[in-house]
């Protein structure tokens, strides 16, 4: 159930990136799957974070026009990066994984920008105005999607349910080792 979560999510991403820049210039500052890539990636399975990034890198620079495979690469590395870092610390709390986010945002358009500037092409935007806004505007959407992804999670179902199940009285065991009494 949570491969079809995040998968459906990713397909929404790429699609809301490539449809909400034409709606309002906010918009072109978030980028929606990297979002859902960190998320695939705090969830400890490398495999399938990478072939997120991988392919949602390659589908957004097809829908977009531009470099084909800068940002395939760069998000496969953030995918990398981020689900060794989970591996080997504990971020299940949401206020660690803020910083997580921020940092792969910033990581993925360095490595974007560097492609970009390796292989001769100029941005059209200041760089360091576009990291910035992508930085703040990433940070906070991302924190946002993870409440939502949060509250959606199949655990969370079962535990609402069992918290609504519990209401009747449970008796006590009585323990069937008598020490010192005969």
């Amino acid at each position: 159930m949570e491969q079809v979560k995040i998968t459906v999510a990713l397909i929404i991403a790429v699609i809301l990136q490539w449809t909400l820049r034409n709606v309002h210039e906010v918009f072109m500052y978030v980028d929606f799957p990297l979002i859902i890539i960190v998320y695939a990636a705090l969830q400890r399975n490398t495999i399938k974070a990478l072939l997120f990034g991988t392919l949602s890198g390659i589908a957004v620079d097809a829908l977009s026009g531009g470099l084909l495979g800068a940002n395939g690469f760069s998000k496969t590395l953030i995918a990398y990066v981020v689900s060794e870092i989970a591996r080997r610390v504990y971020l299940d709390n949401l206020l660690l994984q803020i910083p997580v986010i921020a940092g792969a945002c910033l990581l993925d358009d360095l490595v974007y920008y560097g492609m970009h500037r390796l292989l001769g092409q100029e941005p059209d935007a200041p760089v360091l105005v576009t990291i910035a806004y992508t930085l703040i505007g990433t940070t906070i959407a991302g924190t946002l999607i993870y409440l939502i992804l949060g509250n959606f999670s199949a655990d969370s179902f079962k535990r609402r349910r069992r918290e609504s199940l519990s209401s009747r009285r449970q008796t006590r065991r009585r323990n069937p080792i008598r020490l010192g009494k005969r």
